[in-house]
């Protein structure tokens, strides 16, 4: 039996958050080279619009881990388990650029690292599901 697609919508809301904070690590490795200060605002703004964006993605996946039968019901909880952990993470990772720019470092360079890999396998199973077989 063959998974049901992603709803367009939740896939276009689950496209945002990696890339925004794949961005925010980026900005935060330029910070941690040149060290001027507006590399931490641009990381501030991408993890915003990451948590933003996420949040909605998360409360969709809540919803269909709700809806979802009992063979479908494991990955839909995976999938919502790592969006979640994406998304904790992301708001420490916001709290801690919202500190002085000079204090961010360097857990603002690891918790960056540890959100974009929870991102990358946060999407994964999200776009995964869409292939997801029923194992009888």
């Amino acid at each position: 039996m063959q998974g049901r697609p992603l709803h367009p919508l939740h896939a276009i809301l689950l496209a945002f958050p990696l890339p925004l904070f794949l961005g925010a690590l980026l900005a935060d490795v330029a910070y941690w080279r040149t060290y001027h200060v507006q590399w931490t605002n641009f990381a501030s703004w991408l993890i915003a619009g990451a948590l933003f964006f996420g949040g909605f993605a998360l409360l969709w996946a809540l919803i269909s881990l709700i809806r979802s039968r009992p063979p479908r019901r494991r990955h839909a909880a995976l999938y919502f388990m790592a969006l979640l952990a994406t998304w904790v993470v992301g708001i420490f990772s916001a709290l801690v650029h919202g500190k002085d720019a000079f204090a961010v470092m360097p857990e603002a360079l690891y918790l960056s690292a540890a959100v974009v890999l929870l991102a990358l396998v946060a999407s994964w199973l999200g776009y995964a599901g869409a292939r997801a077989e029923r194992v009888a």
